[in-house]
Order: C-alpha cells, then sequence, then structure tokens
C-alpha cells in the first residue's frame, strides 16, 4: 500500500496571492504574525500581502527575524516571539529559511521547550498538538518548504530537522509573481534545488507511480525553462513554470523523500556555511555519477528530458550522459562545479565524511547503500572537480 500526502489547501498561479482574503476571511482571524525575510521588506514584496491584511482589518506583527540556514538560537526566538504576541494566524514569506522557522515555530509556541528538544536525531519531546494556523508563501522557485512537515536547522558543524505532521501548512500560496524579482544566482540555486527534489524522489527507494508522476512532470518544467529564468530577467513564462515545477517537485520529494544529495549537502551547510540550494547543486552530478547503476531504468527515462539521443546507445550510456548534462545545467546556470571552490581543502574530507554518515534518514532512501567509504570517495571527486 502506497499513501500520499499534502497541505489541506494550496493555492497556485498568477495571483493567487489574493486567496488570502478568503482565507483571513473563512478563519475570521484578528491578528496576524507575518515573519519575512528582511531583504524583502526593504523590497517591498510583501506589500501586497500588508496590503491585503490592512484592507480586511486585521491587526499585525510583522517580525524579519530570519537568516539562512537559521541556527537553533534564531528559531528559539521566533517561537518566542509568536509565544509573546499570541497571533491566530502565522503567515511566512520567503525562501525555504522563513518558511521553515513559520511552520516549526507556529507549532512550537504552543508547547514547552526549545527546538532543540524536537530535533529528530537529538530532541527528547514529541509534538502533542498542531499549533497555530499557518499560511507559507513562497518567493523563490526552488524549496518546496510551503507543502512538506519539516524544518531545517543549522548546528554547530551540521543540520538537524524537526518533521512531524504537524508542521504541514494549512494553507499553501505559490504565486509566481512573487519570484519575478529574483537576482541571478538565487534563481539558479533555488531552481537546481527543486531539480534535485524531483530527481531524488525518482529514485527514491519509497517512490510510487504516483510520486513519479509528478517528478517527471516536475522535472521537464525545470530543465526546459531554468536556463531562461536565470539569465533572462523578462521570462516570466519561464518563471511561471519554474514556480509550478518547483510546487510539484515539492509534492514529489515530500512523499517519496530526498537522498544522498541532501544527506551529503547539511555538512556543507553546517561546516562551511554553503546555502542549501548551492549545497545540492555542487554535489548533483557526482552523487549521480555514483549511484547511476543501482537506477539504470529511471535513469534512461530521463534522456528525453535532457534532449538525448537514444540511438545506437545501450541504457548505460544512456544513463552516463544524463549524468553529464546535470553537470552541464549546474554549470549553465553559474553555479560552483567543485566543493574547492568555496575554499574547501583535502584536510576537510573526514569531517565531511563522519558528519554525512550520520544523515542515515535521508540516506536510506537512496537506491545504492552509502557506507563512510563511498561518502568519502563522493566528497573527494567534488573536491577534485568534474573529470
Amino acid at each position: 500500500m502506497n499513501s500520499f500526502i499534502t497541505p489541506q489547501n494550496i493555492y497556485h498561479g498568477e495571483h493567487s496571492i489574493e486567496q488570502l482574503r478568503t482565507i483571513v476571511q473563512d478563519l475570521d482571524v484578528k491578528h496576524a504574525f507575518l515573519l519575512t525575510d528582511p531583504m524583502l521588506k526593504e523590497l517591498e514584496v510583501i506589500k501586497p500581502i500588508e496590503h491585503i491584511l490592512e484592507e480586511e482589518g486585521i491587526r499585525y506583527d510583522l517580525s524579519t527575524n530570519v537568516v539562512p540556514e537559521p541556527p537553533l538560537a534564531i528559531g528559539n526566538e521566533v517561537v518566542q516571539e509568536i509565544r509573546e504576541q499570541k497571533p491566530d494566524l502565522v503567515i511566512g514569506v520567503g525562501g525555504g529559511s522563513a518558511l521553515d522557522l513559520s511552520k516549526a515555530s507556529a507549532v512550537l509556541a504552543d508547547h514547552e521547550g526549545s527546538v532543540e528538544d524536537y530535533l529528530n536525531l537529538t530532541g527528547t519531546k514529541q509534538l502533542q498538538s498542531p499549533g497555530i494556523p499557518t499560511v507559507l508563501i513562497p518567493t523563490t522557485a526552488g524549496t518546496g518548504a510551503e507543502i512538506t512537515d519539516i524544518a531545517v536547522f543549522s548546528l554547530e558543524d551540521t543540520k538537524d530537522v524537526i518533521t512531524h505532521k504537524y508542521l504541514l501548512a494549512n494553507y499553501a500560496i505559490v504565486d509566481p509573481q512573487l519570484t519575478y524579482t529574483l537576482p541571478p544566482k538565487v534563481t539558479a540555486a533555488s531552481g537546481v534545488d527543486a531539480l534535485t527534489h524531483a530527481i531524488e524522489a525518482f529514485t527514491s527507494v519509497n517512490a510510487t507511480p504516483l510520486t513519479d508522476t509528478l517528478a517527471l512532470d516536475a522535472m521537464k518544467r525545470i530543465v526546459n525553462n531554468l536556463r531562461s529564468a536565470v539569465w533572462n530577467p523578462k521570462a516570466y513564462d519561464a518563471r511561471k513554470e519554474m514556480s509550478l515545477g518547483s510546487l510539484i517537485a515539492g509534492l514529489s520529494f515530500y512523499n517519496a523523500g530526498v537522498a544522498g544529495v541532501h544527506g551529503l549537502a547539511y555538512p556543507l551547510g553546517g561546516l562551511f556555511k554553503i546555502p542549501h540550494g548551492e549545497a545540492n547543486a555542487v554535489l548533483l552530478p557526482y552523487v549521480y555519477h555514483r549511484i547511476w547503476p543501482s537506477c539504470l531504468d529511471k535513469m534512461n527515462e530521463l534522456g528525453e528530458i535532457f534532449s538525448i539521443s537514444y540511438e545506437g546507445k545501450d541504457k548505460r550510456q544512456v544513463a552516463q550522459e544524463v549524468v553529464q548534462s546535470l553537470h552541464e545545467l549546474v554549470k549553465d546556470v553559474g553555479l560552483p562545479t567543485s566543493i574547492s571552490e568555496y575554499n574547501i581543502i583535502s584536510d576537510d574530507i573526514e569531517q565531511l565524511t563522519s558528519n554525512g554518515a550520520k544523515q542515515t534518514r535521508l540516506l536510506t532512501r537512496s537506491p545504492m547503500p552509502f557506507d563512510e567509504n563511498s561518502i568519502r570517495n563522493v566528497y573527494q571527486h567534488a573536491l577534485r572537480g568534474w573529470e
């Protein structure tokens, strides 16, 4: 038997932000807590949301206590803000960090203790209630955080998560207009992040026919539009496709799970503070360079998406060309293709390997098992660069 889980309500497409009016009316909201990235406030990206709240006569507290790859301290500060304000709705607006902080804090505000008490690897407490209703509104096309029950936090040298069904948003609003002003590097990193979600879901040991269908659709949209979205600021149709592709990839990976790329990317973020999307992007081709023999048939299905000719080639050759295409896509959108570009040196490999091996929640979904030696080999290949 297979199952498939989503947030209660998902709205997407241009002008879907207007659905926020109906939501606050249906919930009879009197007091909202709006959490966003400080840059989005400065750029007035959140103005349409503030405008709706003001027109609906809703009092709201605005917090910009969001940083990339949020540490536990920031998580606890936001939880305390919400406990003190006592809103009846939490609205998270931004990239994955803002959305993760919003959904985790909305639940933890109704619980005792701190963020670290509920972490997946080391926490000792269990969530008991769903907390405050949430509306999650992404401003990037990549993280899928608006439709998952996962909140990621940075620790001293790695990352850990809170994951529970209570973190699922009551409402997700995916309006591509909020992504139209993203700079190229953010567009690239979030876009490859979404592609990683889709391909890891597709090759996950927990994949199902439903998640495969979604993953394939997401990859087609992303591969066909990412380059234009990155390099052409007026390519709004490409941005729309990326927004929808990210959402669909999120629905797929939330149910099938991600695996080795994400598992080995976490230590890059923890130890070297590499942004999540970039950490996934730099490792994506190297992980699949290792595991493609374990998912040969599925890698061959991707040949068409990457415009690879099948004529005169066996499955092995097509799969290898898909891996090469992953490398070329990362390079084409201007992202680093070697971890040495982040000033990582050979002496760092053992610490990365040790931390990567701890990500068993993710690594167990890989179609090819990872032990410390294979993890080390992936990092060493990523340090040398593409060959």
